[in-house]
């Protein structure tokens, strides 16, 4: 297909976008809003150019455009500059203070604004509601109100429940906007490392992430492996050590729920791994209401991230001053949907998974026991029932809680135990256990592999923002 495009004659494919034929002859358009790996979305209006077709020209968006044969094209036309000035102007005096906006404006003549407005961050340019819902898959975020009143947030402003804070939606943010939101909690590298320096000590793993012990561990308790969560949480309740914990049980329809525990037989209740991402924010916050102070939380990594992020942003400092919240982060290679899990495990097995008597993924195996009896598949074979967003989670051995536990590198019947913070050691010394060696480079293994397969999916967001 032949077009052209500011007096240079263009032979393009005949599926793409104005902005993009632009882009591979190397004629710059400006845009705000527009990603390769995200569906084109036409908000900002800077890729705005003049278009003539059967002598009759009109403004369009470059970015959603389709290229027609034989279409002309104006990009830096004195009509198309001044409406590129004009919306540059607009942006600049809502988010004055934004670098990039100000870089922008100068392209076009602007140092100040003539316009007065409320000085925001957000340049509703979308790409962070757009990277969480068609990459990451989660939708946490969203627009909300429209006209003069638009905005980004979550839905009515509550503390996101889907949010797993991958950071993916701060990679694409223009601004510093998304990252100032207290209702959703982007993670970055940086964050990974105040976190680290302000909540943890002991010596720095590339792979492990800081630590000062690293064991297998047995308990008498009959849990998951060793039992290490469930004697740990039973032994801070029974020490005065917790007044609570946030645990997730069985339920008899859509496989498990999370609970504020304050006693034995409701620790005991919540034994075994899910393998499934649940919200246990608004259990930890109504727990907090009610006037629990010192509160476990069992998570997986993206649930540990979520709750170190605010207690980075000091929101626990704010709504509840004097709480102290203990994490116990578990080993997590992927989560999975239950809905969809029960039907795979149907179609594999014949069974209903509602009955199972334990659920546990090892060395590679999905294993579930019914009635005494085991059965077993690949988890390879189950890649069609992985959550969304544990694409963009590279991180196995929950990093940033106070002590991680897993069964990856143990001995049949222990747990791996990784200690992080003096809270965290404070809350294993009471516990009785017998204490092994683990294989470490069986969980660097694995470690590495989730984070290279992390890795290859924010790459292709990089790869989008430097194009």
């Amino acid at each position: 297909m032949i077009l052209k495009i500011d007096d240079h004659q263009i032979e393009t494919e005949a599926s793409g976008s104005i902005l993009e034929a632009a882009r591979s002859a190397g004629i710059y358009i400006p845009t705000l809003c527009h990603h390769p790996s995200l569906e084109p979305y036409g908000s900002c209006r800077l890729c705005t150019v003049e278009i003539e077709k059967n002598g009759r020209k009109r403004f369009v968006t470059a970015c959603n455009y389709p290229v027609e044969e034989g279409l002309i094209v104006k990009t830096r036309s004195p009509e198309v500059l001044d409406i590129r000035k004009m919306i540059a102007e607009l942006l600049l005096a809502r988010c004055s203070g934004e670098k990039r906006l100000q870089d922008l404006a100068r392209e076009y003549g602007i140092f100040e604004p003539r316009f007065k407005l409320d000085e925001e961050k957000c340049t509703l340019c979308g790409l962070c509601c757009r990277v969480c819902e068609e990459l990451v898959g989660v939708s946490a975020i969203n627009f909300y109100n429209r006209g003069t009143e638009r905005d980004v947030g979550t839905p009515y402003g509550e503390l996101s429940e889907d949010c797993i804070g991958c950071g993916a939606c701060a990679l694409v943010c223009p601004t510093n906007a998304i990252s100032e939101q207290r209702n959703i909690f982007p993670v970055t590298s940086k964050d990974y490392k105040e976190i680290e320096k302000g909540f943890l000590n002991g010596e720095p793993d590339d792979d492990l992430g800081l630590f000062s012990e690293l064991f297998a561990a047995e308990t008498n308790i009959e849990g998951q492996d060793g039992g290490i969560v469930t004697a740990l949480l039973a032994k801070g309740i029974e020490m005065g050590l917790l007044d609570a914990a946030v645990v997730v049980q069985n339920r008899e329809i859509y496989g498990a729920k999370a609970a504020v525990v304050d006693d034995i037989e409701g620790i005991l209740e919540a034994k075994g791994t899910k393998y499934m991402r649940v919200p246990v924010m608004p259990r930890l916050i109504d727990a907090l209401k009610k006037g629990k102070r010192r509160i476990a939380v069992v998570g997986t990594p993206c649930q540990v991230r979520v709750i170190r992020k605010l207690q980075q942003r000091g929101y626990f400092k704010d709504e509840f001053a004097d709480a102290e919240i203990i994490l116990l982060g578990l080993f997590c290679f992927e989560s999975f949907d239950y809905r969809s899990l029960r039907t795979r495990s149907k179609e594999l097995f014949g069974i209903d998974l509602d009955e199972a008597n334990k659920i546990q993924i090892a060395k590679g195996k999905y294993i579930v026991a019914i009635g005494g009896k085991n059965y077993s598949c690949s988890v390879r074979e189950l890649e069609h029932d992985v959550r969304e967003g544990c694409r963009f989670c590279g991180d196995l051995v929950s990093r940033l809680a106070d002590i991680s536990i897993g069964s990856i590198g143990s001995p049949n019947g222990y747990s791996t135990v990784i200690v992080r913070s003096d809270r965290g050691k404070k809350l294993l010394d009471g516990v009785q256990f017998t204490r092994k060696e683990i294989d470490r480079e069986e969980i660097v293994k694995l470690a590495r592999l989730k984070r290279r397969n992390a890795d290859k999916n924010f790459l292709k967001i990089g790869d989008g923002l430097a194009g």
